[in-house]
């Protein structure tokens, strides 16, 4: 692939992770984000951070949620996202002299 086609490959999926970004206006308080939601936002919170910056309507953590099962997929994502990473890399032997 060239990186024209790498860029615009790049750039269409960084709009569908935003797509769904807390404060998108995809939940409301008629409808809350739930469990699944919260998982999906915590897989996505270091993208959200960085497009937080430079537009202040997304946030990393919807407002409008269910409350206990909202924060505990958020959670799962946020350690299983990145402490799952740190679990799968190969410990180096250490070689007794």
């Amino acid at each position: 692939m060239n990186k024209k086609t790498t860029f615009l490959i790049f750039t269409f999926a960084l709009l569908i992770f935003v797509s769904c970004a807390p404060g998108s206006g995809a939940s409301s308080a008629e409808e809350p984000a739930g469990f699944f939601m919260g998982i999906w936002h915590g897989w996505i919170a270091p993208i959200t951070l960085i497009v937080g910056i430079f537009n202040p309507d997304i946030r990393i953590y919807e407002i409008f949620n269910t409350g206990w099962w909202y924060d505990f997929g958020f959670y799962m994502a946020i350690i299983g996202g990145f402490g799952g990473i740190a679990l799968s890399r190969k410990k180096k032997k250490s070689k007794d002299f």
